[in-house]
């Protein structure tokens, strides 16, 4: 069997065949933790075989997709694996999305199959589901395995790998589908960055979520030891990486900035950390400086979007001067900041940030319309994408954002879109007019906050709670505010930069 890492330089290889080789070199070596249960590489490999062969015995062909809602468990892993080893897309779905949005994405991706775990089988009873599902926490799951060797299958670089969906919404979430190529992109820097048969990666972020997969996918490819946490503690995270001898992790700045506010983080010996990454969130320059000062290891921080084009990296280790900045553009990758008029802007003036790269999606599942108002072809003919960021760059070439021209707001590494909470808030018949904005917050980098203008005989706390009860968790207002009215401009547009001058003061 091939050694994996012979891959490395090819154009474009495919996933399972490093799983493969992985399984043939290390069969008794840790693949994946979840909890007390480890599996080793031939377990893993044999697990995902009997998933590829089962979703084929069932008719799912190449180009088809499954749709997954569940915390991390080893079967989750299996099903990754063993879907891509049959052509199969993946749609990971977010457990804290309402009912009514899990069951719109399973039907937006046209999945015939969606896999649970307990705690999302409750949360959907009674939803109308578009597709058969299954438990992959109990015996069933295992029953529905298949023991036959899974079919050959001819794979192209444009086949769809995964359809990740944008969180935050409260309608039909965009997804955005990655192929084989585009991932191969992120994969093939993994030993670059340490990703060898002897990392151990720890990971405390869902599987749904772009942020894990872009650390997940390259340590399985690698052959390393991957770790999972289903739910995020900080003295668990502690103890595990002490006791795994975390090599790698991936955390969003919420989770840094918890970690090294525990009492006993320096307490515990994190000397086996070769590199930690970031993403998905803005990271304080003075957070990194203390992960830097107290934390083993490298940090480097990415930026970038979902939909990928242009991203940048910051090695915050190499470059502690700069860390007010998200980094350089990663090689291979071009930045262009752009004014109103789409002509390029001056270095050290704000434009919006776009990019292209070889990792760029194929579009946005069934939405044409919104994958064109994202793609946007440059001078030089390529497709790049809008970020809907604002940023410059310094005389180093160095990347500082500015604003987000979207007013996202970003609370514990998930997007959340005002626009789609005051839709929910204007339904009630107390809302004269809403806006929704975000504020610090210590617990999740930032959280939203409604400025409403009421009629009588509605509290700002009965109008949260009503709120509340319709929103997905990442979403949940923090608190409603009455206001007499909401600033506007000359031509009506609510100034909600003017809020969040207001209030500025963080909550919990």
């Amino acid at each position: 069997m091939t050694d994996p890492t012979t891959h490395a330089a090819q154009d474009f290889a495919w996933m399972p065949d490093l799983i493969a080789a992985n399984a043939a070199a290390r069969a008794h070596a840790p693949a994946v933790t979840v909890d007390d249960t480890t599996w080793t590489w031939s377990t893993l490999a044999a697990r995902s075989n009997a998933v590829a062969s089962a979703l084929q015995r069932d008719g799912h062909a190449p180009g088809d997709a499954v749709s997954i809602c569940a915390l991390s468990h080893p079967n989750y892993v299996a099903l990754w694996l063993g879907a891509l080893r049959a052509g199969v897309a993946v749609a990971p779905l977010p457990p804290s999305a309402t009912p009514s949005q899990i069951a719109a994405m399973v039907a937006d991706c046209g999945a015939k199959l969606l896999f649970l775990d307990a705690a999302s089988e409750s949360a959907l009873a009674g939803e109308t589901m578009h597709a058969a599902h299954l438990r992959l926490d109990t015996d069933a799951f295992d029953a529905w395995l298949s023991d036959d060797a899974p079919q050959p299958v001819h794979i192209k670089p444009k086949m769809p790998f995964n359809i990740i969906y944008s969180s935050g919404t409260t309608g039909v979430p965009k997804g955005i589908i990655h192929s084989q190529a585009m991932r191969w992109q992120h994969l093939k820097a993994g030993p670059a960055l340490g990703y060898t048969p002897d990392a151990v990666t720890l990971l405390a972020t869902p599987l749904y979520s772009n942020t894990t997969l872009v650390a997940f996918l390259p340590a399985l490819a690698w052959g390393g030891h991957v770790v999972l946490m289903p739910k995020f503690d900080t003295a668990a995270y502690l103890a595990l990486a002490e006791s795994t001898r975390a090599t790698h992790s991936m955390l969003v700045p919420v989770q840094y900035r918890r970690l090294m506010a525990h009492p006993a983080f320096d307490a515990h010996d994190l000397s086996s950390f070769q590199l930690k990454f970031a993403t998905s969130a803005p990271f304080p320059a003075a957070l990194k400086a203390d992960v830097l000062r107290r934390w083993p290891g490298g940090l480097i921080e990415y930026y970038g979007m979902t939909e990928g084009g242009g991203g940048t990296v910051l090695v915050a280790h190499n470059h502690p001067e700069k860390l007010h900045t998200v980094g350089h553009p990663i090689p291979g990758h071009d930045i262009m900041l752009i004014g109103e008029d789409g002509e390029p802007v001056p270095t050290g003036e704000v434009g919006e940030i776009v990019g292209t790269s070889p990792a760029i999606m194929n579009g946005y599942a069934n939405r044409p319309e919104a994958t064109a108002q994202t793609f946007w072809t440059g001078p030089d003919g390529r497709t790049w994408v809008k970020t809907g960021d604002m940023g410059r760059f310094d005389a180093d070439g160095f990347l500082q954002l500015m604003d987000r021209a979207k007013d996202m707001i970003i609370s514990g590494g998930f997007n959340i879109y005002p626009s789609d909470l005051e839709a929910i808030l204007s339904r009630h018949a107390a809302v004269v007019e809403v806006a929704v904005i975000g504020v610090p917050s210590d617990a999740w980098g930032e959280t939203p906050v409604a400025i409403a203008v009421l009629r009588p005989g509605t509290t700002p706390d009965a109008l949260k709670d009503w709120a509340n009860a319709q929103l997905g968790k990442t979403q949940r207002l923090a608190a409603v505010v009455a206001t007499d009215e909401l600033p506007r401009s000359a031509i009506g547009k609510v100034l909600k930069r003017e809020l969040r001058d207001r209030w500025t003061l963080p909550v919990p």
